[in-house]
């Protein structure tokens, strides 16, 4: 049996997928809103990876069709994040979305966004959310980022 044939996809709840992101992710805090579903990934029943699949955060992208994956976060072990990222996929199509979007770092390499069919449609500009008219702390680098796009 490869090492691939013994990860299996399971079911997560949101506070047990972001409680995983807090303890995990070397750069990214959990989400704390506009989640639609999160799946885990296990090994021998332990949970090694998550995914946290939300409406996107850019407001030109919410068309009702298209979902962001907002967290993929795992312990390190191989082949987890295809994994997740095709699971993702798999249950968006099945609730009826069109195209589910991620992004990555320019720093990463990608292999796992080919790996399981994803297109790069380019970088896109990191930016701050902070303004005089709203306020706010930026909790995550903003630097640019690269976009990457599944769809039907």
């Amino acid at each position: 049996m490869s090492e691939v044939d013994m990860l299996k996809i399971v079911p997560i709840d949101f506070q047990e997928a972001n409680e995983f992101v807090r303890r995990y992710h070397r750069h990214h805090q959990p989400i704390k809103a506009g989640y639609k579903f999160c799946v885990g990934a296990a090994k021998d029943d332990e949970i090694i990876g998550v995914a946290i699949v939300g409406l996107p955060i850019a407001r030109h992208l919410m068309d009702g069709w298209t979902l962001e994956v907002r967290r993929t976060c795992t312990d390190g072990t191989k082949n987890a994040n295809s994994i997740l990222y095709g699971a993702c996929w798999k249950v968006a199509k099945a609730l009826g979305y069109r195209k589910l979007i991620t992004y990555t770092l320019p720093s990463e390499s990608g292999a796992t966004m080919r790996a399981v069919g994803w297109t790069c449609i380019g970088e896109t500009k990191g930016h701050s959310w902070n303004c005089p008219s709203r306020p706010r702390v930026d909790m995550h680098p903003t630097q640019n980022k690269l976009r990457w796009e599944k769809e039907v």
